[in-house]
């Protein structure tokens, strides 16, 4: 049986190396996309893809998706999109017009590439971003989603074209609202590996607002399993959350990097952050019951992996 190709957008970045090694795991052919924007450093990206890069069934193409002519990607059994420009601070001001290309422009090109291809799934990386101040917790999947900041509002926004995409031409989409993903090749500007990489420096870890905020962390190999099955399972025009069950508040969450680190934190406070919402938690009955997933990772266990890939990157930096 031939070995089914599939595209996998942000293939360079945290989550998508990750997925782009499931899948070549699982005797998928598969072609990466990134355009290694300046957001953090590309040699990081690069590094996340040594592994799949020694497969003769990986192929990366740096494309940027807004710009591109798109009809030099492959047909395909299944894309999955997660290239985005992601973070919450830096999305106000001049910089949404990026974000708004990144995230909004990039993905109608690309449903527009595959509009009329018979795709087995078209599986788009979404946000808990989307919900912002959820009306309630665990938030479910039909509460109307009221983004808190710019960046929420362009993963709305291409949530809302992929699914018009997906009522008016039929092509099989899936929506995935990831929740707070950590673990081992996080992006350098997100919370934990922000708190390591000060933690192994002796450096004092920014924090923002009182740090009790409460987050529902997700495991990295927890949110790739989601993804995999969404294509193999998850319903045409379904909406997902993808939850790791672990919700702590910010300071919980240093204490574990401390017992991990065996090393004390310096905590300076910072003014709460526009944007940043005091709580998100999951209700992910929605995943379980479809695509037949519960997370397996709790934040200790995720952590300890974190620290060690942190230990190793910084040793080596």
């Amino acid at each position: 049986m031939a070995s089914p190709l599939v595209v996998v957008t942000g293939a360079a970045g945290f989550v998508g190396s990750h997925l782009v090694e499931r899948l070549l795991g699982e005797g998928a052919t598969v072609v990466g996309v990134d355009c290694f924007t300046d957001t953090y450093d590309p040699g990081l990206k690069r590094r996340n893809l040594e592994s799949a890069s020694r497969d003769p069934r990986f192929e990366l193409r740096e494309l940027d998706l807004g710009t591109a002519d798109l009809r030099s990607l492959p047909e395909a059994r299944a894309v999955f999109h997660l290239a985005a420009q992601a973070g919450v601070r830096a999305s106000w001001g001049a910089d949404f017009a990026t974000y708004v290309h990144h995230n909004v422009l990039a993905t109608q090109r690309l449903l527009e590439r595959y509009r009329n291809t018979p795709l087995e799934r078209f599986v788009y990386a979404s946000s808990s971003s989307v919900y912002g101040d959820a009306e309630r917790y665990p938030t479910s999947e039909d509460v109307l989603p009221r983004p808190f900041s710019p960046y929420g509002v362009t993963k709305l926004a291409g949530e809302h074209l992929v699914l018009l995409y997906g009522r008016n031409f039929g092509i099989p989409v899936v929506a995935l609202r990831y929740f707070t993903v950590y673990g081992p090749r996080q992006r350098p500007d997100m919370a934990f590996h922000r708190f390591c990489r000060a933690i192994l420096g002796g450096e004092p870890i920014p924090v923002y607002g009182d740090g009790r905020q409460t987050r529902d962390f997700t495991f990295v190999r927890d949110a790739v399993e989601a993804t995999f099955r969404a294509w193999r399972h998850g319903a045409a025009q379904g909406v997902y959350n993808v939850g790791g069950g672990s919700q702590v508040q910010v300071l919980e969450a240093i204490a574990i990097l401390e017992r991990s680190l065996g090393i004390a934190a310096h905590i300076r406070f910072e003014p709460h952050a526009p944007g940043d919402p005091v709580r998100t938690c999951a209700d992910a009955a929605r995943l379980e019951a479809d695509l037949g997933f519960v997370p397996t990772v709790n934040i200790e266990r995720g952590l300890a992996e974190e620290v060690e890939w942190a230990r190793g990157l910084y040793a080596r930096a």
